[in-house]
Parts: structure tokens; C-alpha cells; sequence
């Protein structure tokens, strides 16, 4: 999988950027408000969902474009994804493939990224809301469909919570009917993370101690019932009405559940680690489950690793851009200075964006 053209229009700051990348490694140096991460989260819009920042679509476009915007990839093998919005609808996403228009969760078919932000630096220590956003992107990397059991999770939940709000009550047969929804995709999306978290456990555990600390993960908080998830989720669905109803909320189901990691090699809740070992942990994860899902799909993810070298001293530096090109596939980096990215192998394509978000030189 490789972004071979990209263009972006109205987005952000850039009013009008192309690049052309080689396959390999991608480094996007700039002073700081270049736009960067624009770039990053630009491509983060070729798959389902919303993106790195998970902004608005509105909040996309160039504060003073003449509203709306577009983001257009040729990927490997001629395919060509474009998605954005129109300034009569901010708020709705168009996709297209190969000039067809398409659902966004058609492009976990097509393509699967998976990034790192610095945003993400304290995940471990933060909400569990957060953390079932990153474990949903793993699983998104390897099993496309699982957008679309998330978006109708999601959709029979909220119809649920309005319904159990309504003074009067709820009609018993529409909430069985939301309950029933809510159950069938609820437990796809349960089994899905359960196999994603055993293959990538199985394959932390046995990675021998390297430069970047091991990662041990697992599954927490709400759990499925095995083969009888989804009729044990329909039924305490069914039976927690009441206690949703004074919560405002459903207290049962996936959005419940929560990942649990550890640091292998000390015994350590990654919550409890430095900040500097939680980001190497979560790029030990990160470069682990690359490996997966080349394995699973036949093709390596794309992978955004935003300022990823500003924080690792030259050895640990020189261990991940040779891992990367060992690994092979395409991986964009930025920074601020290009002295950080000076030992990366020959065939990385080096960009600079000026302060105006075009390209100074490459």
C-alpha cells in the first residue's frame, strides 16, 4: 500500500499542495504552523472515520478558502481516492473511487493507515474512550468491516438512549428491535478486538527485548460471553432498561470495554510508566501490529508517525528508520528540523513545506 500522487485543496492551510512520494520512507520537515500535520491528517481522511485530530469536516477547511475542501490520492496500482466536503455541506463527507462515489467505510478496503500523534503521548493514562479508538483503528487496519459494524453500533445506541428518555416510555418492541441491533453488531465488534488483541499479544510476547519497549496487552471492562455474546448482550440490554434510563446512558455493550496494557519487561501498568516509555510502548504496539496486518491483508498499512524522532535519542532513532526500511512499506514522518531524519537509508524522499504550507524544497 502506497500514496504515490497526493493533492489537497482548501485543506487547512494549503490552498493547493501536491506530492509526489517515493514508496518507502516519507519525511516532512517545516518551521512549526507549515502545516505538517495537515498533511498527515489529510491522509488519515483516506480511511473510515474522522481522522488523526477526529475534527469536524468543517473545521477542515481553509479558514479563509471560499469554503469546503478536497483530498485526492493515487494510490499503488492506479486506484484513486478522493474525499472532502462542499461548502454548502461542511458537515457531510463525499467520497469517491475511481470516480464512483462511494461509503467511507469503502476505504478500509482500498487502503489501511495506522498513526501516531503526539496527542497520543498519554493515552495509557487517560480516558478509556481514547484507548478503544486506538484499538479500533488496529482492528480497522485488519478487518475493514468493522467500520460498519461500529457506525451501526453507534446509530442503534443513540436511537436507544432517545427512546429511553422519552417521558411517556419507550415502545417495548422498538427498543427489542434497537436492542437486537445494537447486540448482532456489538458482539462483531467484541470478537473483532478480541482476535486483533490475542494475534497482537501472541506476537508482543514473543518479540525478543529490543530498543523499543515490549508491550503486553489485553482486554478489560465490559467482556463478550463468548458465542453467546450476542444473545447475553440482548438480554441485559433488555433487562438494564431502567438503569440506562436514569443513566442516560447504555452501561453494558463494547463501548464499556477497555485495553489494558503493560510493560513486558518491567511488569508495569503502562499508565504508571514515564511519558518517554508510554510513547515507545505505543510505537513498539504500533510496529508490531504493522507486521500483523501485512501479514493478515498481503500488504503493509501505511503508517503517520508525527514528530516521532523528536524524542528518541540517535540510537533508538537509527533502530526504527532501520526497522522501517526493513519492514518496507511507505511511512511519513515529520519534524521540525531535518538533522533528526539525516540517517535515513537512501530513497527516502525528503520534503520541506514552507511557511505558507508549499512546498520549499525537496
Amino acid at each position: 500500500m502506497a500514496v504515490r500522487r497526493l493533492a489537497l485543496t482548501d485543506f487547512r492551510n494549503h490552498r493547493d499542495l501536491l506530492i509526489e512520494p517515493g514508496a518507502g520512507l516519507v519525511v516532512l520537515t517545516g518551521e512549526n504552523g507549515a502545516g505538517k500535520t495537515n498533511v498527515l491528517e489529510a491522509l488519515s481522511l483516506l480511511a473510515p472515520g474522522r481522522g488523526l485530530r477526529g475534527a469536524a469536516l468543517s473545521d477542515m477547511a481553509r479558514g479563509d478558502g471560499p469554503g469546503g475542501f478536497a483530498v485526492h490520492a493515487r494510490l499503488s496500482g492506479d486506484i484513486e481516492i478522493g474525499t472532502g466536503a462542499s461548502a454548502t455541506a461542511p458537515e457531510r463527507r463525499q467520497v469517491r473511487i475511481n470516480g464512483a462515489e462511494a461509503a467511507a467505510a469503502a476505504l478500509g478496503e482500498r487502503l489501511a493507515l495506522l498513526w501516531l500523534i503526539p496527542a497520543m503521548d498519554r493515552l495509557f493514562a487517560e480516558s478509556a474512550g481514547g484507548r478503544r479508538r486506538f484499538l479500533d483503528r488496529l482492528v480497522l487496519a485488519r478487518e475493514p468491516g468493522h467500520a460498519q459494524h461500529a457506525t451501526r453500533y453507534e446509530a442503534a445506541m443513540r436511537a436507544r438512549n432517545k427512546l429511553l428518555a422519552e417521558p411517556d416510555g419507550a415502545d417495548p418492541a422498538w427498543l427489542t428491535a434497537l436492542e437486537a441491533g445494537m447486540a448482532a453488531h456489538g458482539a462483531a465488534i467484541a470478537e473483532a478486538r478480541r482476535r486483533t488483541v490475542t494475534a497482537l499479544a501472541e506476537r508482543l510476547r514473543a518479540q525478543a527485548p529490543g530498543p523499543f519497549a515490549r508491550g503486553d496487552i489485553m482486554l478489560t471492562g465490559w467482556t463478550p460471553a463468548g458465542d453467546m455474546a450476542e444473545p447475553a448482550l440482548a438480554e441485559e440490554l433488555r433487562r438494564g432498561r431502567g438503569r440506562d434510563a436514569g443513566a442516560g446512558r447504555a452501561l453494558a455493550g463494547p463501548h464499556r470495554s477497555d485495553l489494558a496494557v503493560t510493560h513486558l519487561d518491567k511488569g508495569m501498568a503502562a499508565a504508571l510508566c514515564s511519558t518517554g516509555e508510554q510513547k515507545a510502548l505505543l510505537l513498539g504496539l504500533l510496529l508490531a501490529h504493522a507486521d500483523l496486518v501485512a501479514a493478515w491483508r498481503g500488504a503493509r498499512p501505511i503508517l503517520l508517525l508525527d514528530e516521532v524522532a523528536a524524542h528518541l535519542d540517535p540510537l533508538r532513532r537509527r533502530a526504527l528508520f532501520e526497522r522501517l526500511a526493513e519492514a518496507g512499506g511507505q511511512v511519513w514522518m515529520t519534524g521540525t528540523e531535518p538533522a533528526p531524519f539525516a540517517d535515513t537509508p537512501p530513497g527516502t524522499t525528503h520534503l520541506v513545506l514552507g511557511s505558507a504550507g508549499q512546498p520549499a524544497s525537496a
